[in-house]
């Protein structure tokens, strides 16, 4: 479990890294273009948010608060799988426990 639990964390940082050096060195204007005018990019894009409504999905089961679920699951749009990461790396013993219940 701590290993499952370090490598999400270190997924995270790592995707928290590429996003960084993509903002500092990258052009977002032409790469936003490209994705939106490319059948692949909106592909991608469309394949993006559909896994964060599965996560969402999966976040509205899981938590046992409405109001905690909202928390985790509003942010998941704009914050990406970095927040997702986040909230895998601290709910995964709870996950774990409760899959094998």
């Amino acid at each position: 479990m701590i290993i499952l639990r370090l490598l999400t964390a270190l997924g995270g940082l790592a995707l928290g890294g590429l996003i960084w050096l993509a903002f500092t060195t990258g052009d977002f204007g032409a790469a936003g273009a490209w994705l939106m005018s490319d059948p692949w990019g909106r592909v991608t894009l469309f394949d993006l948010y559909l896994g964060f409504f599965f996560l969402a999905v999966i976040i509205a089961f899981f938590e046992k608060h409405p109001l905690r679920a909202v928390l985790w699951i509003a942010p998941l749009p704009f914050l990406g799988n970095i927040w997702a990461a986040l909230w895998l790396v601290l709910a995964l013993p709870e996950l774990a426990r409760r899959l094998r219940a």
